[in-house]
């Protein structure tokens, strides 16, 4: 897995590094199990500060996509397994939030709900 970082990017660095995680793990990049980079080697590699990775890291763990083994690192998270009830509700709630605010913006710009749902479609088929 290959991160980037955009940074002329108004998204965080942090979460530039969740994200791309996210995406490697819905993509099939990273299966479970697998082993992220240590936080000091992927700041190096990426010529961050290491509490930058360290955000990312805690992020993904907090939300179930990681699990951290002390001194062997993190590691890709079975989530519908290891997920609590907590977590799985929670990241729910801010999916549904999500896809909510960005459909209120297409429709805002002249869209129609079907029109975004299509979209939607498009770009889960993009997986």
């Amino acid at each position: 897995m290959i991160l980037s970082i955009d940074q002329l990017s108004s998204d965080p660095i942090y979460q530039q590094i969740h994200d791309q995680v996210v995406a490697a793990v819905a993509k099939g990049e990273l299966s479970v199990g697998d082993g992220l980079p240590s936080v000091r080697s992927l700041a190096a590699d990426l010529g961050i500060n290491l509490h930058t990775v360290n955000k990312a890291y805690a992020l993904l763990r907090d939300e179930g996509y990681v699990v951290m083994k002390g001194r062997k690192g993190a590691f890709i998270a079975d989530f519908a397994a290891s997920a609590s009830s907590q977590q799985s509700e929670s990241a729910d709630s801010a999916l549904h939030e999500s896809l909510y605010q960005l459909a209120c913006q297409y429709v805002a710009r002249g869209g129609t709900p079907e029109g975004f749902v299509e979209l939607a479609r498009i770009q889960a088929a993009r997986l």
